[in-house]
Parts: structure tokens; sequence; C-alpha cells
């Protein structure tokens, strides 16, 4: 049974920002780089005001080590940078043993450069293992380490907009863009009454949602729109430490504790049929190919 409980109250809507695969989301239009990225996503952050969590691949340290200068971009706006994994490897396809090689071998990077707690853990692709014995097995690693679970509880699969956004820049085709603007905005909205739908249905109220973001080129345009719909909807912006100390996270932040089912419309779907909402993929799969 969830730790969450309803309440007598209406509470106001909350919304943590988390923005995965630092340093790298591609691909990129040939005249952007992962450093442009970086600063027009961190002048959207800090123009509203937005705490929001990096979470790091240190691979691409490693790979190239220009990547770098996004880390320390990130470090010098005071923003907050966590753990995503070396390698950004489905915990599916490794070993425990594996998983904390993955998860370790990250420290060093973070531990000079991030600004907050990085002891947060972001499954890659959100890929808790496939099994309960192998999610269990990561969740004690977790714990061992004193790493903490950023759950997700509000997405949109904004990476999905990141391949055709890099091909309609590339050949010019501005229609194109335009149409990947619009749907991007209409997917982030419908997922909010979506996900706020499967909010209730699991714990009777709103809960502070984590909402799951991409450090994409395409993400960078979009942002201070992304932002000014989520405050038009009614969303106060808070830190991912202050949603998650809801009870609905408790088993997030202590990963010791039983893990409950995983995300939110996991939980939902025990209790009935899902809302229903549209799928961009097969949109955006065809825009802009030659």
């Amino acid at each position: 049974m969830s730790t969450g409980c309803a309440s007598a109250a209406e509470q106001p809507l909350q919304i943590a920002i988390t923005i995965d695969d630092l340093p790298v989301h591609g691909p990129f239009p040939k005249t952007v780089s992962p450093e442009d990225v970086a600063h027009e996503v961190i002048a959207a952050l800090k123009a509203e005001k937005v705490e929001a969590y990096g979470f790091v691949n240190g691979y691409w340290t490693e790979r190239d080590p220009s990547t770098a200068k996004v880390l320390q971009a990130w470090k010098d706006a005071a923003l907050p940078l966590a753990n995503h994994g070396w390698a950004h490897r489905h915990l599916s396809e490794i070993s425990a043993a594996e998983f904390e090689q993955e998860l370790l071998k990250n420290d060093p990077v973070l531990k000079p450069i991030s600004t907050g707690d990085w002891r947060w853990f972001r499954y890659p692709y959100l890929d808790e293992g496939g099994s309960p014995e192998k999610r269990a097995a990561s969740r004690e690693v977790l714990a061992r380490h004193g790493y903490k679970i950023a759950a997700v509880t509000m997405d949109f699969s904004d990476w999905a907009w990141t391949a055709p956004y890099a091909r309609c820049m590339d050949s010019g085709n501005a229609a194109g863009v335009a149409r990947l603007e619009e749907t991007f905005l209409e997917s982030a909205r419908e997922n909010i009454s979506y996900f706020r739908q499967l909010s209730k249905t699991v714990y009777g109220r709103d809960i502070p949602y984590v909402l799951l973001l991409h450090t994409s080129a395409f993400e960078g345009k979009m942002l201070p729109r992304l932002l000014k719909l989520y405050r038009d909807e009614g969303f106060t912006f808070v830190s991912l430490a202050q949603a998650e100390a809801d009870p609905a996270y408790a088993d997030q932040t202590s990963p010791d504790l039983p893990a409950e089912p995983q995300g939110l419309e996991r939980k939902a779907s025990a209790k009935g049929p899902l809302p229903s909402r549209t799928d961009y993929q097969p949109i955006l799969e065809s825009m802009c190919k030659a």
C-alpha cells in the first residue's frame, strides 16, 4: 500500500524540473554544440528562478573532454548535478556488480562539480531491471552508497522531438520546425492532465510532481515557453528534494524500504484502465525525412 495519503484540503500544484543526459543528448543540428545548448537551458532556468537538477553521464567527459565545459557551466550557474550512470546503460542488460560500477564511476566527476546533493540517481531509460530481483539488487546498491532515487511522475517523452528537430533545421524546413514547436507544447499540456489524473487515482490528490526533460537543442529553444506553460497551468517550481519530501516518494528517498510499483502509471493501472493520450511518435518519426 502506498505511503501517500489524501489531504482534506486542496494542495497547491508543485513541480520539480529534472534534466537528463548531461552533458550530451543528441543528435544536434549542425550549427549547435552541447555547450550552446547548456547556455540556452541555463538561461531559461535562471530567468524563471528554477533549481533544476541535471543528471550526468560522465562517460562523455572521457570520450570528449570538451563536454566538461557543459558541467562547469552548470556549476557556475549554481545548478546541482547528480548521477545518471556512467554510460547510460540499461539496468536490465547488466549485472548488479556492473550497476554498482556504473554508479560509482560517476562519483569523481560529480563530487567537485555539483553545487547540491549529488547522491540522487536517475535510472537510464527509467529501466529498473525488468524483474523484482534485479530491481531489489539495484536498490540495495543505492541504499548502501547513500543514494536516493530521482523518481519521474510527469513526462511527455520530450526526447522524441530531438532527432526531428535536427533534421528539420539541417534541411532548412521552417514549417517543420513550427510544427514541432506546436506539437511539443500540445504534448506537454496534454500530459499535465494525464499525470494529474493518475495521481488522483492513486493518492486522491495532486502530489508534487517530478518532471523528466532532456538537454537537447530543441529543449534549449523551447524551455522558456515550456516553463511558462507550467506556470500558466498553475504550477509552482520547487526543488527535487522538496518534491520528494512528500510521503508518496518514501520508497524513492529510502531505497532500503520495500519498493512500490514503479511510477504513477503502474500504480494507477492496478486500479483500472489508464486514461488515453496522444502518441506523437509516428508523426515525429516521419517529419523532415529526405
